[in-house]
């Protein structure tokens, strides 16, 4: 009996540890909730339920194809091996096939299966270009962006992405009793939930989405990408995030609207290319600097900064009270939404980090628990970048002015009456400075 472990990868499209485990005779599927896990590594109830609702998504693909998906609740990652030797002994078990992730954690945890008794088949489907294979001329990762930009376009412009179709059946649909007696449950926080039934399932952003979003949308993103009133980004984050949409079929649908995408950096249609290369980029370096993952300073000269760190002002952050309009709305879209506009999330870090002058691992936390398309490697690069502690992040002196950021991005004051309703009634002349909201 073959094994297909599914992680950060719940999809069946483009999956080619599935389609290998599912050629190759009978096959199982299984998933392990890790509660204690989730809750060591930040991870917010919005997105346990984002990743709940794909996981029921996903057994009901399964179903289809004869496969019936396990879901098991195993505390921790160490849990999580235990719990699999048991399956794969209660269940004749030969071959286990499952995607890897790059967290030191996740890369430890399947260091110690692979010990094990059972062959255990890894993939790479997270990344554009496969980590470790973007090197500079001695052999060493890349420590500045653009060289590696460069180098990644050059291997990134002979790849294939046809993306891998969906495996062929091993036996007849399932029914829903055969299936599952009821829906996975993962968290009880009804907040999250509803918010996270807000977003959209995976088939249908792929099915209708995605193209409409290359048809209609990415010849302007270059232009709008910056203004958080305009609903000019993809929106595929949250979906990358947990593997239900993969960056391959991505790239594929990119191409087929832009085939000439990699020719020219300086032409606007590469702008959202770009974002696709730094998350690569992240990636990359949490496999190259694993200590990354136990909250070091890439700079470790800045380890010890004195940041002073007021609680109250940090809790003033943390609920959209600072005074600051773009500031706090943004804080507010967080905490309502499960998602921030990518500008503002550089507006609010660097507020915290060089306004405030507290430590860049609380913003980094707090944003953890609230996203629901928390990654560790963008959300670790990003705020090492804002904080000035990271790998060719902003010099220390380059501070986002967030009057200026709220003048040029919101000029209106469109986005911030969205969530600042106590300032509907302020003149645009006034609205982007610091007030004291009403009560």
């Amino acid at each position: 009996m073959n094994l297909m472990w599914f992680r950060n990868d719940l999809r069946v499209h483009d999956n080619l540890a599935l389609l290998n485990a599912m050629s190759k005779g009978p096959c199982k599927a299984l998933f392990m909730s890790t509660s204690t896990q989730w809750n060591k590594h930040d991870v917010g109830d919005i997105k346990i339920a984002f990743i709940e609702n794909h996981v029921n998504e996903l057994s009901d693909s399964l179903a289809q194809l004869g496969v019936h998906l396990d879901v098991i609740e195993a505390d921790d990652f160490d849990g999580q091996i235990a719990t699999l030797n048991r399956y794969c002994e209660n269940h004749n078990v030969t071959q286990i096939f499952a995607n890897g992730e790059p967290e030191l954690n996740e890369v430890n945890r399947d260091v110690k299966v692979q010990q094990g008794d059972i062959s255990f088949s890894l993939y790479e489907s997270d990344v554009v270009v496969a980590k470790g294979t973007v090197r500079a001329l001695h052999g060493e990762m890349f420590k500045v962006f653009t060289p590696f930009k460069k180098a990644w376009l050059r291997q990134a412009s002979v790849q294939q992405y046809a993306p891998y179709g969906l495996p062929n059946a091993v036996g007849p649909s399932l029914s829903a009793q055969e299936q599952s007696t009821s829906k996975h449950i993962f968290t009880n926080n009804d907040s999250a939930r509803k918010i996270a039934s807000k977003w959209p399932l995976a088939s249908q952003v792929r099915n209708q989405r995605l193209a409409l979003f290359f048809e209609d949308k990415h010849d302007h993103y270059h232009d709008e990408r910056d203004f958080p009133a305009k609903k000019g980004t993809s929106g595929l984050s949250a979906y990358l995030a947990i593997g239900v949409i993969s960056v391959n079929e991505v790239m594929a649908q990119l191409l087929q609207h832009s085939p000439l995408i990699f020719n020219d950096m300086k032409n606007k249609d590469f702008a959202w290319l770009n974002e696709l290369v730094w998350r690569d980029f992240y990636r990359h370096l949490q496999y190259h600097f694993p200590q990354l993952a136990k909250g070091e300073c890439f700079q470790p000269r800045y380890e010890k900064l004195p940041w002073h760190n007021d609680q109250s002002n940090f809790d003033a952050w943390c609920d959209g009270n600072t005074g600051y309009p773009l500031v706090d709305a943004a804080m507010r879209q967080l905490n309502t939404t499960g998602w921030m506009h990518n500008r503002l999330r550089m507006v609010v870090a660097s507020f915290l980090t060089k306004h405030l002058l507290i430590d860049w691992h609380w913003g980094e936390r707090y944003f953890m628990q609230q996203l629901i398309d928390g990654d560790f490697s963008a959300n670790n690069g990003g705020w090492q970048w804002a904080a000035s502690t990271g790998c060719d992040a902003q010099p220390y002196f380059r501070v986002f002015n967030p009057i200026r950021q709220s003048e040029r991005f919101d000029p209106d004051g469109e986005f911030i009456r969205m969530y600042l309703p106590e300032l509907k009634n302020v003149p645009v002349k006034s609205l982007h400075f610091p007030h004291k909201y009403l009560e």
